[in-house]
């Protein structure tokens, strides 16, 4: 059975910064992550030849880490716009904005930028976490993608970093098995979250005419008078030389909502296309091709405000992401890099990089 350090549960953006703050500090730490990919909600879909961005909008300086994020990641982001439009009583009301940066290869290459060099266990979930009497935690480990069959199910840790959404948090620790403490669940059980659904639409290449045209010269609009439709992105914008347009459509949390247990997503795909139809272009609602992808947890509703939740009973366990600190990709990346400072003050003391991270996965 392998043996770790550090187990690292997840691997989106908190995740990830935390295992490299570790990793770099010496420690041997695993990153299970129950998908195919990293960075979370920052992702990407191919689709035939193209990438499409269904997830994380934009990276937005909105604090001193992202700030220190973008800069890190220098020519694999490109800036995008800095402006985004409010669709209004039938009107565009533009909303200046800080600069808005994209990666043009598609948004999962944040996670990429992140994963540098880590050791991540794709498609592996975890069953169960529980102490055991050698003062480590022992994981068992589901298959949930068959790419990976020399992939072991199970590994143990002396230290755990949960960095996935509360509610699957939640069921890991409220088992009586973990021995994790009463309060500490509980906090984690208050949290709810705001689904979304997200639609990728194709189009011919006739409708570049009518885009080029277009009235402002949005590329991202929100709508935020509507029930069923949030945001609309004109995603071959972030692309160099698209060969036909490509539009991604978000929709509410009230309106996912409706959908969070049907198999069939065609349905409210076609009514959200329907509705950015009524508002924007006419011919929305007849893509060439169509995908919907639901997230299921796209936006802790309140966080907890504080950068991370610790326990050292039964042994040393943090939690971190979203549900923790404010909802942006600031407050995600210093989660993270609080997670590692709490577990390495539980372990070895030894010197993180702390804020010299960027400048070590810019030079990788």
């Amino acid at each position: 059975m392998t043996q770790v350090d550090i187990i690292v549960i997840g691997a989106g953006i908190a995740g990830l910064i935390c295992a490299q703050q570790l990793r770099r500090g010496g420690y041997s730490v695993v990153v299970v992550e129950k998908s195919r990919g990293v960075g979370g909600r920052a992702a990407t879909r191919r689709v035939g030849g193209d990438r499409v961005d269904h997830g994380l909008r934009y990276l937005q300086p909105t604090g001193e880490t992202v700030g220190k994020l973008i800069t890190a990641m220098g020519s694999d982001l490109q800036l995008w716009t800095d402006t985004i439009y409010q669709f209004r009583s039938g009107e565009f009301h533009p909303s200046p904005m800080q600069r808005l940066y994209i990666c043009p290869q598609g948004m999962n290459g944040v996670g990429k930028f992140l994963a540098a060099d880590l050791d991540i266990w794709f498609g592996r979930r975890v069953e169960s976490i529980t102490p055991q009497d050698n003062g480590c935690w022992f994981l068992d480990l589901a298959i949930t993608a068959d790419n990976y069959p020399e992939t072991p199910q199970n590994i143990a840790a002396k230290a755990a970093v949960v960095a996935i959404p509360a509610p699957q948090a939640l069921i890991l620790l409220e088992s009586p098995a973990a021995q994790i403490p009463a309060a500490l669940v509980a906090q984690i059980r208050s949290l709810n979250y705001n689904p979304s659904l997200a639609v990728m639409a194709g189009y011919g290449e006739d409708k570049w005419a009518a885009l080029e045209n277009r009235n402002p010269l949005w590329k991202g609009v929100e709508f935020p008078e509507g029930d069923r439709l949030e945001w609309v992105s004109l995603d071959s914008s972030r692309r160099q030389n698209p060969k036909t347009p490509i539009l991604v459509f978000h929709s509410t949390p009230e309106f996912a909502r409706q959908y969070l247990d049907v198999t069939d997503l065609e349905t409210p795909g076609r009514i959200l296309l329907q509705t950015a139809s009524d508002r924007l272009f006419s011919w929305l609602n007849s893509p060439e091709w169509m995908q919907v992808h639901r997230w299921r947890y796209a936006f802790c509703q309140e966080s907890l405000s504080t950068p991370c939740i610790t326990t050292i009973t039964p042994l040393p366990l943090v939690g971190a992401g979203d549900w923790c600190s404010p909802k942006s990709i600031n407050g995600v990346l210093e989660s993270g890099m609080a997670a590692a400072d709490w577990v390495n003050s539980q372990l070895q003391k030894r010197r993180l990089p702390g804020e010299q991270i960027w400048q070590l996965l810019a030079a990788d």
